[in-house]
């Protein structure tokens, strides 16, 4: 479910949020996302390049697992070689 970026479901106004972008990113223009954290605790993600564009939802838990699974994915995953 996508919502527009003026008002997300909970009725909060996704332009007063605190967005932040990943420390890897570096202002050159690349592809990037942008996260918020709702009151709600939900964590919005929206594109950097089109801020009044769609707002992607998360839940808290299942953001939380996602962020688990970056850190260490399931033995079966396929691993990068080094």
């Amino acid at each position: 479910m996508t919502t527009n970026a003026r008002q997300h479901t909970s009725g909060e106004d996704t332009h007063q949020l605190n967005w932040f972008k990943a420390s890897y990113s570096n202002g050159a223009g690349g592809e990037c996302l942008e996260c918020a954290v709702e009151s709600s605790h939900s964590v919005l993600v929206r594109d950097s390049k089109c801020t009044d564009g769609a707002v992607i939802p998360f839940g808290s838990r299942p953001w939380a697992h996602f962020l688990l699974s970056l850190r260490d994915p399931a033995p079966h995953a396929p691993r990068a070689q080094p």
